[in-house]
């Protein structure tokens, strides 16, 4: 591993452990996830920035990290990627689910290959859990994801392809 890539997962883990962070369903340590992603992602790009940004893709949004500390401590191109994977600040009485996703759906159909990429294993990741663990919910979060798919025309085909398999799988139960 490079060192870029095992500096991203020590300030990931350092990042969401700092705040007590775990998986909402399972209860486990909130770093397992970006880890996960990253393993993902590494089975398709053999490219350093990438898998450091699949590392830290939910520290904006989930913890006290900026945007500023990103560019900071790891350089531009990766904080671009991980500023490009953050969910804008959710705005109290701001628009609904259905247009904060549309919202996602037009900034992520323009991201480069690599930020598609890490997005679709992030989906991968996530639906075991949801699936698993909230079927009700299931039904939404699938259909966001296959609307969200659909924009996603730079990522990597074998990832896109084992996600759409999700949604086919998980419909058909």
């Amino acid at each position: 591993m490079s060192s870029v890539v095992e500096r991203a997962e020590l300030f990931a883990r350092a990042a969401h452990g700092a705040i007590g962070q775990v998986r909402k369903y399972t209860g486990e340590a909130y770093v397992t996830h970006p880890i996960r992603v990253m393993g993902l992602v590494k089975s398709v790009l053999n490219d350093p920035d990438a898998l450091a940004a699949a590392l830290m893709h939910d520290v904006i949004e989930d913890t006290k990290i900026t945007k500023s500390d990103i560019i900071e401590l790891f350089g531009n191109r990766i904080g671009a990627m991980v500023v490009a994977l953050s969910d804008p600040p959710a705005i109290e009485g701001g628009p609904n689910r259905k247009a904060r996703k549309a919202s996602d759906r037009e900034r992520l159909g323009k991201a480069s290959a690599e930020v598609q990429t890490i997005k679709v294993a992030d989906l991968i990741d996530n639906t075991e859990s949801i699936v698993a663990h909230d079927p009700k919910f299931a039904k939404t979060y699938l259909e966001e994801k296959r609307l969200l798919l659909d924009v996603l025309t730079l990522a990597d085909p074998h990832l896109v392809e084992v996600a759409r398999r999700q949604i086919t799988v998980k419909k058909g139960d």
